[in-house]
C-alpha cells in the first residue's frame, strides 16, 4: 500500500500570466506558497478475488473492468499516461474541498501520479512530476488551467515561478528571514465562502482573449516584483496587503465571473473592519477569501464575517511526499495470478449450476 501527500497553495500575485497562451508569448510569473492542507491518495494493488479490476473512492464511488470507463478525468488520464494495466483501488481524501480556488485538482494529480511510481517502486523528480501532471491535464484531459498549481503541489514552499517563453519553468524559492515570513503569516486570514465552482469554467471566460487584456496582464506580472521587493526590504508588511488589494481590483476586471455580489460584499465588509487586502484564491468566482490583516483587527474581522468558516493555515516546505510505503505480498506471480483467476472463475460456474 501506498500513500501520498500532497500540498495544496496559496497564490498572491500574477496569476493569469501563467496559462500557456500568454507566457508563451510574453512570459509569466506567479508568487505562491504551499500551506498545511493536503490531498491524500491511498492505493494499492487489487487482489485477483474481485469481479472488478479497477476501484476509485472519492466524492463517488466508482468499480469498473478498465480505466477507460472511469469518469474521473484526472484519474482516467493518469492511468492512461503511465499505461497502468494492474487490478488497482484508489481512494481520495482532502483536507480542503473540491472546486474551492486552492489548486485542488493538480495536488490530486501530483498526488496520484506520485503514488502511482512508488507503487511500481519509482522515484520521480519534482520536475517530472510537476510537468507531467501539466500535460495531463491541459493536453490529455484538456482542461483550461495554468501551470502553476502543480508546480507548487510538487515542489511546496514559498516560491517565485518564473515561466519562460520557450515553455521552460523556473522554481525560485523565495529567500526570506524567519522572522519576516512569520510576519506575513500572522497577517493572513483565510476563510470558505461556500460558493463552489469549477476553476476551468471561470478561466475559460477570460482566459480565450487574453492577450485583448495585455495591458493589464503585464501590471499583474509587475506586481510579483514588487511584492518580493516588499517581503525582502524592511518596508512595512502592510505594503504586502495594500498591494493584493490592487491585485484583487486588476483581477476584477479580467472576467465578469472572477467575482460576484456576494463576494464583493464580503470583501468589502472585511475593508470596513481593518483588512488591509485580500482576494479570491484562485480564478475566482467562489471558494476561498484570503484576506490581509493586522493582527489586532483580526478578532474584528472574524466576527463581521461569522457566517463563514475561518481557516487556520500555516505555509508548508514541503511538496507531495510518500508517507507511507508498504509493498505487500500479492505481487503474485502470472502464473498465481492466472492459476487463482481460473480457480475463482470454475467456482463461480459451479455456483450457478
Amino acid at each position: 500500500m501506498i500513500i501520498s501527500r500532497t500540498p495544496f497553495r496559496v497564490s498572491f500575485f500574477g496569476g493569469g500570466t501563467d496559462y500557456p497562451g500568454w507566457y508563451r508569448q510574453h512570459g509569466g510569473q506567479v508568487l505562491s506558497t504551499a500551506i498545511d492542507k493536503y490531498c491524500y491518495i491511498t492505493l494499492r494493488y487489487l487482489p485477483p478475488f474481485f469481479e472488478h479490476r479497477i476501484r476509485a473512492v472519492y466524492s463517488k464511488m466508482e468499480i469498473c473492468q478498465n480505466f477507460e470507463e472511469l469518469k474521473h478525468p484526472a484519474i482516467r488520464e493518469t492511468l492512461r499516461f503511465l499505461k497502468f494495466e494492474r487490478n488497482l483501488e484508489i481512494h481520495h481524501d482532502g483536507d480542503l474541498p473540491a472546486r474551492s480556488g486552492m489548486g485542488s485538482s493538480s495536488s490530486f494529480t501530483v498526488g496520484l501520479l506520485h503514488a502511482l511510481y512508488a507503487l511500481r517502486g519509482q522515484m520521480p523528480t519534482k520536475e517530472q512530476l510537476a510537468r507531467e501532471a501539466i500535460h495531463i491535464e491541459q493536453d490529455l484531459i484538456g482542461e483550461t488551467v495554468g501551470s502553476q498549481d502543480q508546480c507548487a503541489a510538487a515542489y511546496g514552499g514559498f516560491n517565485h515561478i518564473i515561466f519562460h517563453r520557450d515553455g521552460e519553468i523556473e522554481i525560485q524559492p523565495l529567500t526570506l528571514g524567519r522572522p519576516r515570513l512569520q510576519e506575513l503569516s500572522d497577517h493572513l486570514m483565510l476563510f470558505y465562502t461556500g460558493i463552489m465552482r469549477t476553476a476551468s469554467s471561470v478561466a475559460q471566460t477570460y482566459v480565450e482573449n487574453l492577450n485583448e487584456k495585455e495591458n493589464l496582464l503585464h501590471t499583474m506580472h509587475g506586481m510579483v516584483d514588487e511584492g518580493i521587493r516588499i517581503l525582502q526590504s524592511n518596508r512595512c508588511i502592510c505594503g504586502f496587503g495594500e498591494l493584493l488589494h490592487e491585485t484583487w481590483q486588476a483581477k476584477r476586471k479580467l472576467s465578469s465571473s472572477v467575482s460576484n455580489g456576494v463576494v464583493d460584499d464580503l470583501y468589502e465588509r472585511a475593508r470596513a473592519n481593518g483588512a488591509i487586502g485580500g482576494k479570491l484564491i484562485g480564478a475566482g468566482g467562489g471558494g476561498f477569501l484570503l484576506l490581509f490583516v493586522s493582527p489586532s483587527a483580526q478578532d474584528r474581522v472574524r466576527e463581521e464575517l461569522n457566517e463563514l468558516l475561518h481557516v487556520p493555515f500555516e505555509f508548508c516546505r514541503h511538496g507531495s511526499q510518500i508517507i507511507f510505503y508498504e509493498p505487500s505480498r500479492q505481487d503474485f506471480s502470472q502464473y498465481e495470478r492466472d492459476r487463482c483467476s481460473r480457480d475463482i472463475k470454475a467456482f463461480r460456474e459451479l455456483g450457478k449450476r
